[in-house]
């Protein structure tokens, strides 16, 4: 095999050079370093395989300039990929919510409810409701007709989520003066965050510190409304 050895090779006219015909194998061994930093190197197209590039290198953003469309599959985000969800933060595929109403479910009482009790008392008028996700709120509504003789103390009612008391800071207090018999509707609305998946119930509760009271005493057709709240 025969060896050229020199410091330089310019072409002899114009600004080409031709290495070899077509079919030639020019190889560099093992170890020798081919310096293009400062220089324009033109690949073939479709020379650039796979197997050709550094998984572990780090290549800025900035220096790609990328045209047509990324499908959907080559995306590594979790969840249903389509047209109906978003890509989120967290690298999740989720549906649109943000205040959007999910569902709507409502209870009704038609028949009439008397206590005397000083403490609260289940009513009867509830609704149950599943809600689809755990960071759901729930929004509750409820209107009652009330009728009671006072003595100078407040007629009361709350809404509860199972056994816990929701209202107990925001309760619903009807008052009646001493002595007189009133009627009155009595409306409630509350903002629940019941973190489950869960089937819950809420239901209005009542008490009337030793008064008789009538809860829809007209046997009317009173409602409760529970609405699910997307995140």
């Amino acid at each position: 095999m025969s060896e050229v050895k020199v410091n330089k090779i310019s072409p002899r006219s114009g600004t080409d050079v031709t290495l070899g015909d077509s079919g030639d194998t020019f190889t560099v061994p093992t170890g020798v370093t081919l310096d293009t930093s400062n220089s324009t190197v033109t690949l073939p197209d479709g020379t650039v395989t796979n197997a050709k590039v550094n998984a572990s290198a780090a290549i800025d953003y900035s220096k790609l300039n990328l045209t047509g469309n990324i499908a959907l599959a080559d995306l590594s985000a979790t969840g249903t990929k389509d047209a109906t969800t978003f890509l989120r933060g967290d690298n999740t595929f989720a549906a649109a919510g943000g205040g959007k109403v999910l569902q709507v479910v409502q209870g009704t009482l038609t028949s009439n409810f008397s206590t005397t009790s000083t403490s609260f008392v289940a009513t009867g008028l509830s609704v149950s409701i599943t809600p689809s996700a755990t960071d759901s709120k729930i929004y509750i509504s409820s209107a009652g007709y009330v009728d009671a003789i006072s003595n100078s103390t407040p007629v009361e009612a709350t809404i509860y989520r199972g056994a816990t008391n929701i209202g107990a800071t925001n309760g619903i207090v009807a008052q009646y003066g001493a002595g007189i018999r009133l009627r009155s509707n009595l409306s409630m609305c509350i903002l629940d965050e019941p973190n489950t998946t869960s089937a819950t119930t809420y239901e209005v509760y009542i008490k009337g510190n030793s008064l008789t009271i009538d809860f829809n005493s007209e046997s009317s057709k009173t409602t409760i409304i529970a609405m699910e709240i997307g995140a």
